[in-house]
């Protein structure tokens, strides 16, 4: 039996959205309730999703990543999201510093091209080393 194949632009736990969110923001952008929420790697915190999450499609997040990197921004696919704790604000991936370092740099002028490497990215890290349950 062949083990399901990851989808790095979809959520893989939808249950955030039980928080308390307008109807109308929901249908629209799902994830702009995030904003200012802290991401946490599997080994510590990597920033905060940033205030212009809106300018990437919703199926990614745009994380401001502060001075750990040397403040880049980095996006990433929805489908490292493990899990969101709204009583924390805090949005859990299950992928560590390491691996969001190391993913290609984000490129607003050529979408396409960076969708691309960034699934075939995350894509081969899941092949590399599954989620830990």
């Amino acid at each position: 039996m062949q083990p399901v194949p990851f989808v790095p632009w979809v959520w893989r736990d939808p249950s955030w959205t039980e928080h308390e969110h307008d109807e109308a923001e929901l249908a629209q952008r799902p994830d702009t309730g995030l904003i200012g929420y802290e991401v946490e790697a599997t080994d510590g915190s990597i920033g905060k999703i940033d205030d212009d999450n809106a300018k990437v499609p919703n199926d990614c997040l745009m994380i401001s990543t502060g001075p750990w990197i040397f403040g880049r921004t980095v996006v990433l696919p929805v489908g490292t999201v493990q899990r969101v704790d709204h009583e924390e604000r805090k949005v859990y991936v299950d992928r560590t510093k390491e691996q969001i370092k190391n993913a290609p740099e984000y490129d607003p002028d050529n979408h396409e091209d960076y969708r691309q490497r960034t699934g075939d990215y995350y894509t081969e890290s899941y092949r590399a080393m599954p989620p830990m349950l």
